[in-house]
Formats: structure tokens, C-alpha cells, sequence
């Protein structure tokens, strides 16, 4: 069964906001449960095992960007075994 729950927030911050919401997700990260909510709805995510962090950052013009992603997988999939047959 595959559960599929997306929490997407975008807002205009200031630097000190940014810095103290980066803070706070760390914190979050380090007990292994975070909560993201707004008025549009609300997200638990509990980071566990090994972390993907992807990091990227451009320039365009008068355009910079930063991005961040951390992913992880709640439990491994087994692998299923199937026997190879050759004739």
C-alpha cells in the first residue's frame, strides 16, 4: 500500500527568519521527528538510518539559488528472491 502525504510551503523571509528555521530543522533532525504545518495542512517526518543530502547552488543573472534535499527510506524493501531459469 503506498501512503502518500506532501506538505509545500513558499513564503517571502528575511535572513534571520531563514537562519532560525535552518536551526530548528537541524534540532528536529537530531531528536528524529520533525512537524511541518501551516493553515494549509500539516507533516511528521521521522529521519532514521543513514541520510541522502543532496546540495546544489547556482547563479543565473540576477538570480541565486540554493537548494537543499535530505531523504531517507523509512525501511528497506527486501529484495525479492526469483529463481533464474536457463533452458
Amino acid at each position: 500500500m503506498l501512503e502518500t502525504n506532501i506538505f509545500k510551503h513558499e513564503s517571502l523571509q528575511d535572513k534571520k527568519s531563514i537562519q532560525a528555521m535552518l536551526k530548528s530543522i537541524a534540532q528536529a533532525i537530531g531528536k528524529g521527528e520533525l512537524t511541518f504545518s501551516d493553515d494549509n495542512g500539516e507533516i511528521v517526518i521521522e529521519p532514521k538510518g543513514l541520510l541522502n543530502l543532496k546540495v546544489s547552488a547556482r547563479k543565473l543573472n540576477n538570480e541565486q539559488r540554493l537548494d537543499l534535499r535530505i531523504s531517507w527510506k523509512i525501511k528497506e524493501e527486501p529484495v525479492k528472491k526469483t529463481p533464474l531459469n536457463i533452458k
